[in-house]
């Protein structure tokens, strides 16, 4: 639970990941506005995401850099050898990629709710599991309660409509897709722990990286798309790029480097609540008895593992006074 390395608070770090899972649910919405101004296809609308969020990032570095720096003592994430930086940026960068690309082909496959439930659902266990052999994180019959609790939201949230269908090749996709997010996490918090790069340096490799993977298929697929609705289909690629992409993996990688692995995994789950959310407010969808559930008990299962959280960062910290 230490996090004596990044400075950065525990509970802020729960703060920036419930902010960055809330962002990433506006995504979904962003994308179908997209789709229908235009006739860009999903691994271009991913590669402009990320290679307009690296050009955000790399503006803000400058005004970013003066607060990830202070407050530390000793070496800082900003001396970190040039060549574990470039590891790192391109371990993760592949992480993103293959999470990104591979969700959009199980949604192709498979449908939008069963990708949704594989991908999201099979990420907390495989995060669960490696967290304990790698990190020897304990998840307790608590955590293991609030994950179980969180996984059955997310299927009553999904399919409570119950007109998904299941095919073999988009499951496997999703289990992909879940298996580059989960070691993206875990690699994450464990650099987090040993003096990783600050989130700035994170976000700015990993971006750099996935728009290099996503480039030669974006232009297969066509980069630069048709439409009728120029001025709307920039300021939609504006905000995808700027709010659940540059704002949102900022914050992503600042608090999964100082929160347990399974916590970021379950408060990552508010994305489909949000969007569910969007659904319900903004594109008229009706709330349903399923969506009410689901989303009822994802939240609950987010605030029970952010006060266990919180809870022991609070006794680590007594801990450590103690023995000084």
């Amino acid at each position: 639970m230490s996090n004596a390395v990044s400075g950065l608070p525990v509970g802020r770090g729960l703060l920036y990941l419930i902010v960055a899972g809330a962002a990433w649910g506006t995504a979904g919405a962003a994308a179908s506005l997209v789709y229908r101004a235009s006739d860009m296809g999903p691994v271009a609308l991913s590669f402009w995401r990320c290679a307009c969020g690296l050009v955000l990032l790399l503006a803000a570095r400058p005004l970013l850099r003066p607060r990830a720096r202070s407050g530390r003592t000793g070496g800082s994430a900003g001396t970190a050898p040039l060549g574990r930086t470039l590891l790192r940026a391109t371990v993760t960068g592949l992480g993103l990629a293959v999470f990104q690309t591979a969700y959009f082909a199980a949604v192709r496959s498979t449908g939008l709710a069963v990708a949704t439930v594989v991908t999201l659902g099979a990420g907390p266990v495989f995060i669960a599991v490696g967290a304990r052999l790698t990190l020897a994180e304990r998840l307790g019959r608590g955590g293991a309660a609030a994950v179980a609790g969180a996984l059955t939201g997310l299927a009553v949230l999904v399919l409570g409509g119950g007109d998904a269908s299941v095919r073999p090749w988009g499951v496997v996709w999703a289990l992909l897709s879940a298996a580059g997010y989960s070691v993206m996490t875990l690699l994450t918090r464990r650099w987090g722990r040993d003096g990783g790069t600050d989130a700035a340096s994170a976000s700015v490799g990993a971006f750099a990286v996935t728009s290099l993977c996503l480039l030669p298929f974006a232009l297969a697929e066509g980069l630069v798309p048709h439409t009728g609705q120029p001025v709307r289909l920039l300021w939609l690629l504006a905000y995808v790029a700027a709010v659940p992409t540059a704002l949102a993996y900022g914050l992503y990688f600042a608090g999964a480097a100082v929160v347990r692995s399974a916590t970021v995994s379950v408060i990552m789950l508010l994305e489909p609540v949000a969007a569910a959310a969007l659904a319900v407010l903004l594109l008229g969808e009706h709330l349903t008895a399923a969506t009410l559930a689901g989303t009822l008990l994802m939240l609950g299962s987010v605030a029970g593992l952010a006060v266990a959280e919180t809870r022991a960062a609070r006794t680590a910290r007594e801990v450590r006074a103690a023995a000084v």
